[in-house]
């Protein structure tokens, strides 16, 4: 009898605690501009639903990530540690043999002893998946499956196609659609659209929740394939830019498809979301904005590492609030884990802090008075305001965005001791860093070194 008590007891408490855990879905979009979205007040484009996601939570106008680039902008998401500490600098592709450690493309990837984003959930009782673009290594070993993931549809490498492949057998294999551990097959339709479908689909069969829903869209990034639909949108645009606004509007749709879902089964009020990017606009490729920045994807103005944060949770954050302070995304899974009731505390190594307590004011200082970046010999440092540049063929920089956020006038000359203090700062955390995995060559693999100076015209708000 007693043990019977014990049980029920125990399946009792195990409820209780799943009632109170809010459900989480992270929509990632891929190499969107920082001034593309209606939130942050663009002239053209469109995006309704996240405007609204906006008005409804709190929208973070100091959000980074902690690196500049896809591949090691998402590891640090997924870990939840900045990921130079693991030596993950450069994007791991596909295919392209590492000259330093000699690794070949299938062994580059996020490193197997490391948890993830998706283990922390599932030890908390959640049920979790990834709908989209993986990029955190093509090997089984490196798959979502693998990595704390219950479901995976997606693709495992860096882009693809938003249309399904004619001759699948003729595409690489990390960029076939996958469902699961290599169940190939291709999708019909929209790719965005597909994985709203797909996240919806997810969220009915997990409605009991706890849920975890990683929205990797590979929406904005190239090839420039927008939906036939909204061939008639935004005619006051050309080329690039028209092709980026009409993409961006799919990816909009698809998140107010996946917020409407959640409100029709009564879950809204009980789920976070947040909204992100992975790295800056590239511009050059995929005609994205990033006013009011300087800089691009692959560089560490603010218009390589500054993205859109929008975060959601009724009942627990204010709606309309706008938060200023620097965050990271680095701080995602301690925010997360804390909300489903674990101890982010107990987690050794995190980089990042529980946004809430910052978020609803009940703790008023600086979640992070300074953060680093670093991609091989390039750095940044941003410490309160200042923000130096340290660059592997001219001299470093020194800005104060409080008063310059377009890092337009430098003031390494008038401000020695400040730049010195800050060059000792970014130093001295590089020395607790891993070396490198790997290196690319870029000569061979057509990336361009992407010179800072060549993106840093003054912005310009047409955009």
């Amino acid at each position: 009898m007693k043990k019977w008590i014990l049980i029920a007891l125990c399946m009792t408490a195990h409820q209780l605690m799943a009632a109170n855990q809010p459900n989480i879905v992270l929509l990632f979009s891929d190499d969107a501009g920082y001034g593309d979205f209606g939130f942050h007040n663009s002239y053209h484009f469109k995006t309704p639903h996240l405007d609204q996601l906006a008005k409804d939570g709190v929208r973070l106008s100091n959000f980074y990530v902690s690196g500049a680039t896809c591949g090691p902008s998402r590891a640090g998401l997924l870990s939840g540690i900045y990921q130079q500490r693991f030596g993950y600098e450069e994007i791991n592709i596909p295919k392209i043999m590492s000259e330093s450690s000699k690794l070949e493309g299938e062994a580059m990837g996020l490193p197997t002893d490391l948890k993830t984003m998706g283990n922390y959930l599932q030890e908390l009782g959640y049920r979790t998946a990834v709908f989209g673009k993986w990029h955190q290594g093509e090997g089984g070993q490196f798959h979502p499956i693998n990595r704390g993931f219950d479901e995976f549809y997606g693709f495992r490498g860096g882009a693809r196609s938003f249309f399904a492949y004619k001759n699948p057998s003729k595409a690489p294999p990390e960029k076939l659609m996958e469902r699961g551990f290599e169940n190939y097959q291709e999708h019909e339709g929209y790719l965005t659209d597909v994985l709203a479908d797909e996240t919806c689909n997810f969220i009915e069969r997990s409605k009991e929740g706890p849920f975890f829903a990683y929205v990797s869209f590979n929406a904005v990034h190239t090839p420039m394939e927008p939906d036939p639909k909204d061939a008639a949108e935004f005619p006051q645009l050309e080329g690039k830019r028209r092709a980026v606004a009409q993409m961006t509007l799919s990816m909009d749709r698809a998140c107010g498809q996946i917020i409407d879902k959640l409100k029709a089964l009564g879950l809204y009020e009980n789920t976070i979301i947040v909204f992100s990017n992975d790295n800056g606009g590239p511009t050059d490729s995929n005609g994205s904005g990033n006013y009011p920045f300087s800089g691009v994807k692959a560089t560490q103005l603010e218009g390589g590492i500054r993205v859109p944060g929008l975060i959601s949770w009724p009942g627990k954050l204010a709606a309309g609030a706008v938060y200023d302070y620097p965050l990271i995304t680095l701080d995602l899974i301690p925010t997360f884990v804390k909300a489903g009731g674990g101890d982010p505390g107990a987690i050794d190594g995190l980089d990042g802090v529980d946004m809430v307590p910052y978020l609803t004011g009940a703790n008023k200082e600086r979640p992070h008075q300074v953060l680093h970046w670093k991609m091989e010999t390039r750095g940044a440092i941003r410490d309160g305001d200042w923000k130096l540049l340290r660059y592997p063929d001219r001299p470093a920089e020194l800005f104060n965005l409080a008063e310059d956020l377009g890092e337009q006038n430098n003031l390494a000359a008038q401000y020695p001791e400040k730049f010195k203090e800050l060059f000792r700062k970014q130093f001295a955390w590089e020395l607790e860093l891993a070396r490198p995995l790997w290196m690319l060559r870029r000569q061979e693999e057509g990336w361009s070194s992407r010179r800072t100076d060549t993106f840093r015209k003054p912005p310009s708000a047409t955009y």
